[in-house]
């Protein structure tokens, strides 16, 4: 529990409050004034709450602005594999790879004013043209799509339709859908608050109490 407390990570009761905003720094460094989440930090964290005796669930708010896509799928591969009751809460935005973060929880909830941002992947700096670098990029966005939708409800038609849509972004290819419509394409499982969420959890931990 030492680690947990560390990090400053707030509780209510039994139940540990993640967030996850900004971007997501990975092995490249953000800028200082960049507000980020270092994976560094909360890989190590979800594994101590998973282990912990004294946390009972995992409350994850998310409101994201993209950022490194392999510490992103890093965090969101270690919340898809615990056992401990888990809910991921949408606010404002998830953008990127705020996508395979909030599919990741077993229960996923988005507040009716946030929004999802579904685009191809894309790398900053300098990319060198050949075929190679084309293989690494597919093999890249197939890795998430394939997260995507093996941890929600939509088809791989539809999510690969909403990321290569041409006619919504104006300097962009791909989406952004609201929080009925991420529900509606099975990609959210519901319209949720901070209430809801909190509900979700302590009648999961109740469950495994009576169990």
């Amino acid at each position: 529990m030492d680690e947990i407390k560390e990090l400053g990570a707030s509780r209510q009761g039994n139940i540990h409050c993640l967030t996850i905003v900004g971007q997501i720094e990975g092995h490249q460094v953000l800028p200082e004034d960049t507000k980020s989440t270092k994976y560094e930090h909360v890989l190590p964290l979800i594994a101590a709450i998973e282990e912990s005796s004294e946390v009972q669930g995992l409350l994850i708010l998310l409101n994201t602005m993209g950022g490194d896509v392999e510490a992103g799928l890093a965090i969101a591969e270690l919340i898809a594999g615990m056992k401990k009751p888990n809910v991921s809460l949408v606010l404002g935005g998830g953008h990127s790879i705020g996508v395979p973060l909030a599919v990741a929880a077993q229960k996923s909830m988005i507040a009716p004013s946030a929004a999802m941002t579904i685009h191809p992947v894309r790398l900053n700096g300098v990319v060198i043209g050949v075929p190679q670098t084309y293989n690494y990029f597919a093999r890249i966005q197939e890795r998430i799509v394939r997260f995507v939708t093996d941890h929600s409800s939509i088809s791989r038609e539809e999510y690969l339709r909403l990321m290569t849509n041409t006619d919504e972004l104006a300097n962009d290819v791909g989406s952004v859908i609201y929080g009925d419509e991420a529900v509606g394409k099975g990609l959210i499982d519901q319209i949720g608050t901070l209430a809801d969420a909190l509900a979700y959890l302590h009648d999961r931990i109740g469950a495994e109490a009576d169990a």
